[in-house]
């Protein structure tokens, strides 16, 4: 059996932008996706804090270190820029691989950068 594991979520993070006139996607920072092994056009679940909607895009690689969370295309319609977002990425793995599994969960501060890892 396969189970739907939580692979990667970045906690906390604030919309830095919109872009409707953008095909679609959500941009993260580099350093973030790097941190949490969540790679260029993965799938990824956006939690919004602010009004507790979920949407599902894919990852568009932002420049390293710059903060950027940018919700484009029809996304950009569901988001703020200032509110806040849960990003988490999943994964498939057996039921034995699944037991023991820890996700790579970070938390960042108000402007995008790594604050610390949070325990599993």
């Amino acid at each position: 059996m396969l189970r739907e594991m939580c692979k990667s979520k970045i906690h906390a993070a604030t919309v830095t932008e919109t872009n409707l006139s953008y095909n679609g996607s959500i941009t993260i920072d580099k350093a973030l996706l790097e941190r949490v092994d969540i790679l260029p056009f993965e799938r990824v679940q956006v939690l919004n804090v602010n009004n507790g909607s979920r949407v599902e895009t894919y990852v568009i690689e932002g420049e390293p270190n710059s903060g950027v969370i940018c919700l484009n295309g029809a996304a950009a319609r569901w988001a703020q820029p200032g509110d806040k977002v849960i990003i988490i990425s999943y994964c498939l793995m057996e039921d034995s691989s699944a037991k023991s599994w820890k996700p790579k969960i970070i938390l960042v501060d108000g402007t995008n950068k790594f604050d610390k890892s949070l325990p599993v």
